[in-house]
């Protein structure tokens, strides 16, 4: 189970707003409204606070994020690629030229750092312990990682043309192909729902922010090469989501994760809003209406101090319970 230490880090960043490395997440999440559907363009959040990040950079600029004690400072590659992805915007949007520089700098790392897991597939690692459920042994990858790695490779083939970040991307897609067990980062389910999963352990959780982000790198994939069979993974992937958002809605708030436990495990009021924002995008992306929807729904549960007191009452139970 996760350390008291690994808690208190936790409450400080999503109750009490305290500086730590988990800060690098919570910039408020913000659609973008310059991203075109259909269009490998701006990506789909803002991730402008990213883009500016405050923290560690290392000689050559790449941003690493504190981690404190006994992990210390460290490369995250979905940090990385998000700070890229917000740069990106960025330069789209002004012509700067020290944002293109900062944008394929991580699209150069992201090349650069793709390694072989035990089954032969390209992954980003993490190369620092982390405890989740059970501790995630360095080195451990996400389809997190994945999935935002490749939306920020093809845009850097489409603003190039060098192959090799295309190639990086095909070759870090593979993955989404193959389950968990072999490798992989995709599992199949009982009533035959594809997911893919942000922390690689089993049984798995089913992280709701992970899994959509994960699916944008896919659909990415697809508008910059015309796959069909990575166009036919992301709409399995949609229907994952419109088949499972009820599993994610207590009747007050939104679920993080489908964690099996008695008591679910509630999202922070952070990655409440970050999901309305993800499925408001989904719906932009699909034009499936379950996403606006939900959205809507969840959207009313965020204005109700009541069902936000709940929420917060609620997260502390799970804790207490379980850990």
């Amino acid at each position: 189970m996760p350390s008291l230490r690994y808690y208190r880090r936790i409450f400080s960043a999503y109750l009490l707003g305290g500086k730590s490395h988990l800060t690098f997440w919570h910039e408020t999440p913000a659609a973008n409204p310059n991203a075109i559907v259909g269009e490998l363009g701006e990506y789909y959040m803002l991730f402008a606070e990213k883009a500016d990040y405050q923290g560690t950079y290392d000689s050559g600029g790449v941003p690493q994020l504190d981690y404190h004690g006994q992990i210390g400072l460290q490369y995250n590659p979905i940090a990385i690629a998000q700070y890229g992805l917000g740069n990106y915007n960025l330069w789209r949007h002004s012509a700067d030229p020290a944002r293109r520089n900062k944008f394929f700098l991580t699209a150069d790392w992201l090349c650069s750092h793709l390694e072989q897991n035990a089954h032969g597939l390209a992954v980003w690692n993490h190369h620092f312990d982390w405890e989740y459920r059970n501790t995630l042994k360095a080195p451990w990858y996400s389809a997190l990682a994945q999935g935002q790695g490749i939306s920020v490779l093809v845009r850097a083939h489409k603003e190039s043309g060098d192959a090799r970040y295309l190639d990086a991307a095909q070759r870090a897609l593979a993955s989404f192909y193959r389950p968990m067990t072999e490798g992989g980062v995709a599992f199949t389910d009982d009533a035959g729902d594809l997911w893919f999963e942000e922390y690689i352990v089993s049984p798995p959780t089913h992280i709701l922010n992970g899994f959509i982000w994960a699916s944008w790198g896919i659909y990415d994939y697809y508008l910059a090469t015309k796959d069909t069979s990575a166009k036919e993974l992301f709409a399995r992937a949609v229907r994952t989501l419109v088949h499972n958002l009820d599993r994610y809605d207590l009747g007050f708030w939104s679920l993080y994760e489908q964690s099996g436990t008695r008591l679910p495990m509630v999202a922070s009021p952070f990655y409440h809003q970050l999901h309305i924002v993800q499925l408001r995008i989904m719906h932009r992306l699909t034009g499936e209406v379950a996403f606006s929807r939900v959205a809507d729904r969840w959207e009313t549960y965020a204005r109700s101090p009541s069902k936000r007191t709940r929420a917060l009452f609620y997260k502390s139970a799970f804790k207490l319970c379980y850990y």
